[in-house]
């Protein structure tokens, strides 16, 4: 297959506006693009729908106020009144993510979700931040997090180390299943959309039909996505504010 045909070149990153800092590249990409794309067009959507707010909402009114309620109960079940300062940071994470798969979705496009650096600075911020959320709350007591409570004391040089690596494992957990599911998501659209040309129109109808099913499939993923990288950041800030 031929570099410009292989599944893995739409992940390819593209410099669009050469930029030196020094010695560190700092030019201005194809995933840059789709990045403030995803900040543009996420803004839009929440000011329209906000801009003439209405007792009886219009449709942008509605979908804004119902992406608003979803997060706020999201973090009110799993963090508590605790979590209500914590909110704009996980509404944004998730509309940020959320609407970066739902970009990644138009053919031609570029989802940056797909590349496990931009994954992985997400989830650092979100661990760094959780565990001084905790610390200064918790003061050195933060530490019991690595010690089950109603647990023996001889058990702690097992469960101590166990607890630690744990927890130390979340940002890469949390990166790699958004990287991996949009990566391979999206590799396999393009190898079946492959299939559906070569195959032309002596296959009927049949194909075409699976690809627009796998597309469907795909969007719920996307959703299903962002909703698990909202989620697990609540069950982490919930444990830095309330321990076990």
């Amino acid at each position: 297959m031929a570099a410009g045909q292989s599944p893995l070149a739409q992940f390819e990153i593209k410099t669009l506006i050469p930029m030196q800092l020094g010695n560190i590249d700092v030019s201005f990409t194809n995933s840059s693009t789709f990045m403030v794309l995803t900040v543009l067009t996420t803004s839009l959507f929440l000011i329209l729908g906000m801009r003439r707010s209405q007792l009886v909402p219009g449709r942008w009114q509605s979908m804004a106020e119902l992406s608003y309620i979803f997060i706020a109960n999201l973090v009110r079940d799993t963090v508590g009144s605790q979590g209500r300062p914590y909110f704009p940071f996980i509404f944004t994470i998730f509309m940020f993510v959320l609407v970066g798969n739902m970009w990644g979705m138009i053919p031609y496009s570029f989802t940056f979700t797909s590349h496990i650096v931009v994954t992985f600075a997400m989830a650092g911020v979100i661990f760094v931040g959780v565990t001084i959320i905790g610390i200064v709350k918790h003061k050195l007591h933060f530490l019991t997090i690595f010690m089950p409570p109603g647990v023996p004391m001889y058990m702690a040089p097992l469960l101590i180390p166990i607890e630690i690596i744990s927890y130390l494992s979340r940002p890469i957990s949390l990166s790699v299943r958004l990287f991996a599911n949009m990566l391979a998501g999206h590799t396999l659209l393009k190898v079946f959309a492959g299939f559906v040309i070569s195959l032309g129109i002596a296959a009927g109808w049949l194909p075409l039909l699976f690809i627009v099913a796998l597309t469907g499939l795909e969007i719920v993923i996307a959703f299903l996505q962002a909703f698990v990288f909202a989620i697990l950041t609540c069950l982490y800030l919930n444990d830095a504010l309330h321990l076990h």
